[in-house]
């Protein structure tokens, strides 16, 4: 168990804390208007605003960041090494700050916005983190989430050992239910090829869709069917749970008949649909919090709405809606509780967590049965189908016959009208690839495209035992141009700065800027460092001239910072994080310079591995 009772205070982990919760000892503090910084976390000020959880673990829907103060350490005869496990997978951003040994902050990062591999210690369906050793002495962890659609922060501390026994235990149960639905979907699918009925495609999207779902939910979904990526926008806790509302709404009116014997519930549901609609655009949009309160706004109004219809029709004799209530009673019921969990009405635990998942299973093996009453009217519906059919066959044949050239003429303009649209579609496609991969302001290729294209450098070098240069470029007080003359002035100068790069690199290198007054420049070949040099001697002049803006004359300096590949790391990431530490080294020189990481006699972080590594003893 975990020792020391009082909230906020230090946890000690003794031999039994293993797979137990920490919420009991954590602070929160919610960071409205997102200020705050991990250096500002020692301020008095700052640590009065922390308030005990309560063992609450989770705040639900909020706009702002929220941070998590944990203080651990270890009993006399606890092991030292344990692991944190941040039990919410479905989180848009999650930051854990660890002490480093020089006094400052090692930063991980969570949540959706990076890959499955990139967000964790080891390859466990939920964000796991490796603790530094513990002693008896309290060691301060801070954690940082923010997710508009809802903030939980369920947090264990884990032996290794013991969370490998108990995730084979938690797949096997996961496995099962997986296995449940996806035989049942298989089924109906089979069912659907051959009658090609609407209720059963409805049927079929909706339970492909809330398999998604649930393995999103289990974090399964991250682990193996994205895991190289972060979680696209339309694959995550917004968009899945629409899919899943919307064919279920469309399932129910197929189902039930609510269009020829509820015509008012069948017009309610279709507004429902279009409000899910709008929930899925405005959440790729980029507006996930509002589409999160959307979507519990019409769970309030569409789930009473889907029993009462089903009760209705159940009274009309209508055998498939008392299945539908049985079996999709619960799923709703389900759906309702994950949306309060969204909110922070329900807490977040490993009833809930499971709840979704069981009761889709269930419904789908009761739905079997309703499905099969289905066939039954359809066979008789398909057999009156024929009758009318045979007594107007000729009458359509002879109608067909007189309108085949008019039908010709119309299926030759609509191809000439598909042509055209198809020309469109393929000018919208290059528009919207060429968007994807540049900023719009300076017309420089974006982070994204940096990001890929160092991908293909760094294998192109290693193919070919050539080196790789990766400069980060920061405009020095630019701020004030913004503050002094405004956001016009500050983007002529983005856009200046951008042009006197591009003129200053050989066409063979990659110029990009990451964001406000950030640029970076990739440089390959087998002179990749010395071309480094160069060019950096060449910039600091050149994009220190002024620029004209009206009358004035606006003046930045620049700061660079300069990683190599393979000396400094092998891959972006590190490559960046070196380059991004030069530049740090120049700024705190006093800005307009630049340097190369090492130069001043500090260690690549590649290098001190190999330092550490030749100074173990081989035993032999």
């Amino acid at each position: 168990m975990l020792a020391g009772a009082a909230v906020g205070a230090p946890a000690a982990l003794t031999l039994a804390s293993s797979g137990q919760s920490l919420n009991g000892q954590i602070e929160l503090l919610e960071d409205v208007g997102a200020r705050l910084h991990i250096s500002d976390m020692a301020t008095p000020a700052v640590q009065a605003r922390f308030q005990p959880a309560a063992g609450r673990v989770s705040v639900g829907q909020s706009h702002n960041p929220w941070w998590i103060k944990l203080q651990l350490h270890r009993a006399a005869d606890a092991p030292a090494q344990w692991w944190l496990e941040v039990g919410a997978v479905t989180l848009q951003d999650l930051q854990l700050f660890l002490p480093d040994s020089q006094g400052g902050w090692l930063q991980r990062q969570g949540g959706e916005r990076i890959s499955f591999a990139d967000g964790r210690d080891a390859p466990y369906r939920r964000a796991l983190f490796r603790l530094p050793a513990l002693d008896e002495q309290p060691v301060t962890l801070y954690l940082r989430t923010f997710d508009p659609a809802g903030n939980s922060f369920p947090l264990r501390a884990w032996q290794l050992d013991d969370l490998e026994r108990h995730s084979s235990r938690e797949n096997l149960g996961l496995g099962m239910i997986y296995g449940v639905i996806f035989a049942l979907l298989l089924y109906n699918l089979f069912i659907l090829l051959a009658l090609r009925d609407r209720a059963y495609l409805w049927y079929v999207l909706s339970m492909a869709a809330s398999l998604v779902f649930i393995a999103s939910m289990s974090g399964h979904g991250f682990q193996y069917l994205w895991p190289d990526a972060p979680v696209p926008p339309w694959l995550n806790r917004i968009t899945l749970p629409v899919l899943v509302c919307i064919g279920i709404l469309r399932f129910t009116q197929e189902l039930l008949y609510t269009g020829r014997s509820l015509r008012w519930a069948h017009q309610l549901l279709n507004g429902c649909i279009l409000l899910y609609l709008l929930a899925l655009i405005g959440n790729l949009a980029g507006y996930r919090g509002e589409a999160a309160q959307l979507i519990g706004l019409l769970a309030i109004l569409s789930v009473p709405t889907l029993l009462i219809c089903a009760a209705i029709r159940w009274k009309q004799g209508f055998t498939p809606a008392l299945l539908y209530l049985l079996g999709y009673g619960s799923v709703l019921f389900s759906f309702v509780i994950l949306v309060l969990r969204a909110a922070g009405v329900v807490q977040p635990s490993e009833l809930t967590a499971y709840l979704f998942p069981l009761a889709v299973a269930a419904e789908a093996i009761l739905f079997s049965f309703a499905l099969a009453y289905r066939i039954q009217l359809l066979k008789r519906e398909r057999a009156q189908a024929l009758r009318e059919a045979d007594r107007e066959k000729a009458a359509r044949l002879a109608l067909a016959q007189a309108n085949a050239d008019t039908l010709q003429r119309a299926v030759e303009q609509r191809t000439a009208e598909l042509a055209a649209t198809n020309t469109r579609l393929l000018q919208r496609e290059l528009e919207l690839q060429y968007a994807a991969f540049h900023d719009p302001l300076t017309e420089l290729p974006n982070r994204r495209f940096l990001v890929e294209r160092t991908g293909s450098a760094l294998a192109h070098a290693e193919r070919h035992n050539e080196s790789v240069a990766l400069m980060l470029i920061d405009l020095d007080h630019f701020k004030p141009i913004n503050d002094r003359f405004g956001h016009d002035a500050g983007d002529l100068m983005l856009q200046e700065i951008a042009a006197r790069l591009r003129q200053h690199v050989r066409g063979s290198d990659t110029v990009a800027r990451l964001g406000g007054d950030e640029f970076a420049v990739l440089i390959g070949g087998a002179d990749a460092e010395a071309h480094a040099r160069e060019v950096a001697e060449r910039l600091l002049p050149e994009l220190a001239r002024p620029v004209r803006y009206g009358a004035e004359r606006l003046t930045v300096s620049i700061s660079i910072g300069v990683a190599l590949y393979p000396h400094h790391a092998l891959q972006f990431a590190g490559l960046y994080k070196a380059a991004d530490e030069a530049l740090y080294r120049v700024k705190s020189r006093g800005r307009s310079g630049w340097s190369i990481c090492g130069a001043d006699g500090e260690l690549s972080p590649s290098a001190r591995l190999h330092l550490d590594v030749i100074k173990v003893s081989s035993g032999l």
